[in-house]
């Protein structure tokens, strides 16, 4: 079973009037016959999406409009993450019209919700005769800048919605109750500090946690450049596949890639990155190189 990966998607701003004057293909066109191709693609989706809400008081907000999701749904994209620092940009009703026009249009979302439960639930696929569990969790640090904002207000609780904080104990009783439903268990963790080229020690042990605990598979987003792939245990970690669609960045953020894992019910049996560029927030084909065991 092939499974795409890749990092942070962000539909709203130039990208957002893009697909509204062009069309939903145009954000993904040079890269859709990879994802597309593959039996399952997952994403962190970076923005609320829809019409609803007001801007929370953060230095950057995102919201792209509802053709975002026609251009997810095109471009293969089956999952996205929503555990992260801006699905909540506009407010909890606009959280709940992300998940609403996710769902219609197809797209599983996972680590946020209208309470704890669900914030934490896993989204189960059966592909190719494999079950398997997706997970999600975010931590990052309070925003710098005049704002201060700090995205841990989010966290989902019994009576109110919000994202999956990523908890370590927490995470990993997920990811043992996942087990006893799934042949394997792929986590997606929104964490690490922007434009860091290399994991942090929080990070590492975080992602290792994942693993340890029964994990087949751990992707990584939010420091928005790539960080090293690592083969840890059973298992594999990409600490951050960077950016993916996103304007207003430059290099080495610019630098990304489409992470292509084969997994068998025994894990991971092998993995490759298709290089891409990112230009004008759009990501477009680099030269390919292989990778993997």
């Amino acid at each position: 079973m092939l499974l795409a990966a890749v990092g942070d998607v962000m539909l709203g701003r130039s990208v957002g009037e893009r697909l509204q004057a062009e069309g939903p293909e145009v954000a993904f066109a040079a890269v859709a016959g990879i994802l597309a191709g593959a039996d399952i693609a997952v994403a962190n989706l970076e923005s609320a999406v829809g019409v609803t809400g007001t801007p929370a008081p953060k230095a950057y907000t995102f919201r792209a409009p509802p053709i975002a999701v026609e251009a997810l749904a095109l471009a293969g994209i089956d999952l996205v993450s929503l555990a992260n620092n801006h699905s909540l940009d506009y407010g909890p009703e606009s959280l709940a019209e992300t998940r609403a026009l996710l769902a219609e249009g197809g797209i599983l979302s996972v680590g946020a919700g209208p309470n704890r439960t669900a914030a934490h639930a896993p989204a189960v696929v059966e592909l190719d005769g494999l079950t398997i569990a997706f997970l999600a969790y975010v931590t990052v640090p309070v925003e710098g800048g005049g704002a201060g904002f700090d995205p841990r207000t989010w966290d989902a609780t019994d009576e109110t919605p919000g994202v999956a904080w990523l908890d370590v104990p927490a995470m990993v009783a997920d990811i043992e109750a996942a087990r006893d439903e799934a042949d394997l268990v792929v986590v997606l963790l929104h964490f690490g500090i922007e434009w860091e080229l290399e994991p942090s020690e929080a990070q590492r042990q975080q992602a290792r946690a994942a693993i340890d605990a029964g994990a087949t598979l751990v992707l990584g987003s939010h420091p928005h450049v790539l960080q090293p792939i690592e083969e840890y245990g059973a298992g594999l970690i990409a600490y951050s596949l960077g950016n993916f669609v996103f304007d207003g960045f430059w290099d080495p953020a610019n630098d990304s890639v489409i992470l292509l894992v084969e997994l068998t019910a025994k894990g991971v049996a092998g993995y490759e990155t298709v290089p891409v560029t990112i230009v004008e927030g759009i990501p477009t084909l680099a030269q390919p190189t292989g990778g993997g065991p």
